[in-house]
């Protein structure tokens, strides 16, 4: 997801794949950054693919040609040949989801074309609804369909359509998400990358290595399933698992990447690559999209398996969300941010340096494709456990002076999300600092004293999305908290 700048002029060249369309309108905006490798493609969901109902409103220009006057947008404004430059856009951000965007429908006019479209949506809800408007006098079908159908619904409008009292009735509603800005795709994607992720959060999986007892629990509101089986079948499947070619490969890998082994010996190294083919194996097995485990008591003496440190970041940086020690609101937040912002999180324990008023956080585990799936690792150095003091786990340098954004999912009867953002200013030595291996100093924006930073556990991942992420907690009523 990626904050629009509306301070650049439209740019045809950016939109090459719009004008075959043709017609009078302005190229939509849909960027060509979004058209490349650089983004992940076809994210759909585990199971069925998360469906959004798009409807257009607005009267037949013909209609307004007889009458003589047409108000905003105005008289010039070609709204059938927009509609078919918006349809073309949909298609490509509907294949880049992995996502069905149908619009098929008529165009809604009257008020008996919105009773029936209502009427339709109930019959068989989608997964949200895309509602693009292009007449000023048509905004109270609007605040009809987001009234009577309660889905999650974006809207769409260009400028010159909206005045400010329109705007401000539904800014900050919950269940809508608003872009009042010049034929911005760039922004309704992101708005269906945020339907298209709570539906893939409801069809996914979690693994959850913990206990002595299988079981199965659903998440409340957001619905993804649990299954949990004993933190002895890791030790089992450790135990079974050959040190093969691709073992020793993946451990060739750490000790080539990393700009220094401290502690770790080669057998540390093999243990720790070897972590990452067991919990894999294990995620197949169960048809999981995400793992969290207990995972510190077989650190203690007598050693039981090896810290999975070192797997949890491969799995991490291929997309897998992975969360250390159970804790399901960490492990829930790194499925969201994975999901909404391509981006591998950092769970981390909360702390503060008070003397410079900046967050601290650290733990043994960390991605090191910090940009992206696609992106290349950062800089890292491999060392033991921090608290066992053993075994093989990366300290991974973040860059400094990057922004970065912080956030937790808080499963409750009415879920919330800690949201703050900041920018790194250093990762301190080890020695002279203590605690986990993976640090990070960062300044926080949203209040004066760090103390007040709510959480435990928070994901920090990189770039400021934090107003992104407030839309997508609006979008589906879940209440931020700062």
């Amino acid at each position: 997801m990626r904050q629009p700048d509306l301070q650049k002029p439209s740019s045809m060249s950016r939109r090459g794949f719009l004008q075959a369309v043709g017609g009078t309108a302005a190229a939509v905006s849909l960027s060509s950054a979004r058209l490349s490798a650089g983004a992940p493609q076809n994210k759909g969901a585990p199971g069925k693919p998360a469906t959004v109902r798009c409807a257009f409103l607005y009267p037949p220009t013909e209609s307004l040609t007889r009458v003589g006057y047409y108000s905003w947008p105005g008289s010039s404004f070609d709204a059938e040949g927009r509609q078919k430059q918006y349809e073309a856009g949909l298609r490509t951000i509907e294949q880049r989801l992995g996502m069905k965007i149908l619009t098929d429908g008529p165009v809604l006019d009257q008020a008996a074309d919105v009773a029936a479209f209502i009427e339709q949506v109930k019959e068989s809800p989608p997964d949200g609804l895309l509602l693009v408007l292009f007449k000023k006098g048509h905004w109270p079908h609007v605040l009809r369909i987001i009234e009577q159908t309660e889905l999650p619904t974006v809207i769409l409008a260009t400028l010159g359509i909206l005045l400010v009292d329109h705007i401000n009735q539904v800014r900050e509603r919950p269940g809508v998400y608003l872009i009042n800005s010049l034929d911005n795709l760039d922004a309704v994607e992101d708005g269906m990358n945020m339907i298209r992720t709570v539906r893939w959060m409801k069809d996914s999986r979690i693994l959850n290595i913990a206990g002595s007892q299988e079981r199965e629990s659903t998440v409340p509101h957001l619905g993804t399933r649990i299954r949990t089986v004993p933190g002895a079948s890791f030790i089992e499947q450790f135990n079974s698992t050959e040190t093969d070619d691709a073992v020793r490969k993946l451990a060739d890998s750490y000790m080539k990447d990393a700009q220094q082994v401290v502690e770790p010996t080669k057998a540390d190294i093999l243990d720790a690559a070897k972590t990452y083919f067991v919990l894999k194996k294990m995620i197949r097995a169960e048809n999981a999209q995400a793992v969290m485990m207990d995972c510190l008591p077989g650190l203690k003496r007598p050693h039981k398996h090896p810290p999975p440190c070192m797997g949890f970041m491969s799995l991490r940086d291929e997309g897998i969300p992975a969360g250390c020690q159970a804790d399901l609101r960490a492990t829930l937040t790194l499925m969201l941010v994975q999901q909404l912002f391509d981006r591998p999180g950092f769970q981390q324990n909360a702390s503060m340096e008070t003397e410079a008023n900046h967050y601290f956080g650290a733990h043994c585990t960390c991605p090191s494709k910090l940009r992206g799936t696609n992106a290349a690792p950062e800089p890292y150095i491999l060392m033991s456990h921090a608290e066992a003091g053993w075994g093989c786990v990366p300290r991974v340098l973040w860059p400094v002076g990057e922004q970065v954004t912080l956030a937790q999912y808080v499963t409750a009867e009415t879920p919330q999300m800690y949201v703050y953002s900041g920018k790194v200013v250093g990762c301190p030595p080890i020695p002279a600092t203590g605690g986990c291996r993976t640090n990070i100093q960062m300044t926080i924006n949203e209040v004066e004293d760090v103390c007040r930073v709510k959480g435990m556990h928070q994901v920090i991942f990189l770039g400021n999305h934090a107003r992104q992420l407030k839309a997508f907690c609006r979008l589906h009523r879940i209440a931020v908290v700062t």
